[in-house]
């Protein structure tokens, strides 16, 4: 087989999905599937017309996407836009894909990602953003993670803990407001929370009330951020909140923690504040430093400075941020807080824009330009 001609005919096919009416990054994933398939079936049987043979996998390979895609998208207009409390009425089989597609023969990152493409229907761009990796490196990992499961039968089911990653990563890409995939996440995980008695089951379900009873004071009429101690807590959803903290204290007394318990118990302390001046900071920052050792993840480490800041002062914080890698995403919004509570006006200024220039959406970036305009108006009163 001649991948030199498989390379260089990727393009022209490209661009002969783009011209039947395929978006681009639709057709993108549609070609890789092919090249994929041709990879595998080629060598054994090589077509007469490798263009024509490279556009018909591909083709069917999109529209198969497409209608996956419907599908998926009528089933959420199902769900109504707020999860109603108790247990869930129906089941259907979306569950039971995201069990399918966590296969045993792929690594957990794998599946996971997997998972997004194929059932979740997120982008290559959104995964990388959720992992912190570049998307051309997702790409090659879901891609890879396609031919793993391109031989294998799908009757092994994966493990729990990797559904609950993607369903994590769904409901975090929900609640950000660039796909509403939220409401789905918290129906399917209480169905898995029914059928399956884990406390990181309940532990995931409770923290995704306890933040979506917030969704509605997240952004201002006109669109914009509202930073969680400026939010109306007024309008937070108490019921959510009660049976958030209420599935959270009946995981947390057996006594198996797990990371999702940990990042509930961290939005329960905030839920429980009356006023942002109210936050118990120094119990949050117990649970982040627990966060921190079942993860060791930098994204939890960055947040734990913020609670440093907090509990210990700003100094504290930015002392705890400058053992983190600067290119962590929002980084420089952190230091630019930190800076400011610290009284140093100027360097948050400029933080607050840097961190601007590096926002992963338009709300974001809008946010912060505005805390640096608010900055640079301050210093010249």
């Amino acid at each position: 087989m001649d991948e030199t001609l498989i390379r260089s005919l990727t393009p022209s096919v490209l661009a002969v999905l783009v011209r039947r009416g395929a978006d681009f990054a639709a057709a993108e994933d549609a070609v890789q599937d092919a090249l994929v398939e041709a990879v595998r079936v080629w060598p054994a049987d090589p077509p007469r017309d490798a263009k024509g043979w490279l556009v018909t996998v591909a083709w069917r390979r999109f529209l198969d996407a497409t209608r996956a895609d419907a599908s998926r998208r009528r089933r959420e207009d199902r769900v109504d836009e707020e999860p109603a409390p108790g247990p869930a009425p129906a089941v259907d089989d979306t569950l039971q894909l995201y069990f399918l597609c966590a296969h045993p023969s792929l690594t957990p990152s794998s599946a996971v990602a997997l998972t997004l493409r194929a059932v979740g229907g997120l982008t290559t761009r959104q995964i990388a953003q959720a992992y912190l990796v570049p998307e051309a490196t997702m790409a090659q990992r879901i891609s890879r993670a396609k031919r793993t499961v391109s031989d294998v039968r799908f009757d092994q089911p994966g493990d729990v803990a990797t559904v609950l990653r993607v369903l994590y990563l769904v409901f975090n890409e929900g609640y950000s407001g660039d796909v509403d995939l939220a409401a789905e996440a918290i129906r399917l995980n209480r169905q898995l929370a029914a059928a399956i008695d884990h406390p990181e089951v309940a532990g995931l379900l409770a923290l995704m009330l306890l933040h979506h009873a917030r969704r509605a004071t997240r952004t201002a009429p006109d669109g914009g951020l509202v930073p969680l101690a400026e939010q109306d807590r007024g309008r937070w959803d108490t019921e959510s909140i009660a049976e958030g903290v209420r599935i959270l204290q009946a995981a947390l007394a057996r006594d198996r923690l797990g990371e999702f318990q940990a990042q509930a118990a961290i939005a329960a302390l905030h839920a429980d504040a009356r006023t942002a001046e109210e936050t118990d900071w120094v119990q949050i920052l117990e649970w982040y430093d627990e966060l921190a050792r079942l993860t060791d993840s930098p994204v939890v480490r960055l947040n734990r400075a913020v609670a440093v800041g907090e509990a210990d002062g700003p100094r504290a914080g930015l002392a705890a941020l400058a053992e983190l890698d600067s290119s962590l995403p929002r980084h420089a919004a952190v230091a630019a807080y930190l800076h400011e509570r610290d009284g140093d006006l100027a360097t948050a200024a400029r933080l607050y824009t840097e961190a601007a220039r590096k926002a992963p959406n338009l709300a974001e970036r809008d946010h912060l330009t505005r805390q640096a305009a608010r900055l640079n108006a301050r210093r010249r009163v």
